[in-house]
């Protein structure tokens, strides 16, 4: 019998299962690869409890994947795993091609300082919820904060390093005086009657 692939080590994000398509079992997948097509490129998919997912086909609509999964047979299989997470192990893909490409997996674990080299926590995670990719922070004490993984909140990356720098102010860390202002709603009211 051929080495199977197993659940990942070190997984990596590739896609995310959205509703069913049809009646035959097929599935809207947001694919998290450069082609969303590709998805079945580097062999079966696993969800986090370990269960695999092999893509037969993948065909592009708007802007999801259309994709039939051998081990997804109707309709009400495929409605059961709408918003299922799949990855792959980080060693099936491959090495980026320059020093400035990287996988936001690789992240995971980079020390997190401040501009100014004050130190912020570690990289735990990363997230996206449709509005761009969101970097989950765990502080040396306290619960997980969440910032914007952008040009102006992590203005410099240092993999070889094992460091992020984050502007704090534009990563949402601190409060500014525009913060303290009172919104229109909390405006004094002007003038009498």
């Amino acid at each position: 019998m051929p080495n199977q692939p197993s659940a990942p080590v070190n997984p990596v994000l590739l896609a995310v299962v959205g509703g069913a398509h049809g009646i035959k079992g097929e599935c809207r997948v947001r694919s998290l690869t450069e082609d969303p097509t590709a998805l079945g490129a580097y062999g079966p998919l696993f969800d986090a409890s370990g269960n695999r997912y092999t893509v037969k086909s993948a065909r592009p609509q708007k802007n999801v994947v259309v994709v039939r999964f051998a081990e997804v047979q109707d309709r009400n299989h495929a409605e059961r795993i709408n918003g299922r997470e799949l990855f792959v192990d980080r060693s099936v893909l491959p090495e980026p091609e320059d020093d400035d490409e990287f996988y936001l997996g690789d992240l995971v674990g980079l020390a997190v300082q401040t501009i100014a080299g004050e130190p912020v926590g570690k990289v735990v995670a990363f997230h996206d919820f449709g509005a761009g990719d969101i970097v989950e922070i765990q502080p040396p004490g306290g619960p997980t904060v969440m910032i914007p993984f952008s040009a102006a909140a992590v203005p410099e990356l240092d993999v070889d390093a094992g460091v992020m720098i984050v502007d704090p102010v534009a990563a949402g860390l601190v409060e500014t005086e525009d913060d303290d202002a009172p919104g229109p709603e909390e405006a004094e009211p002007s003038g009498g009657r």
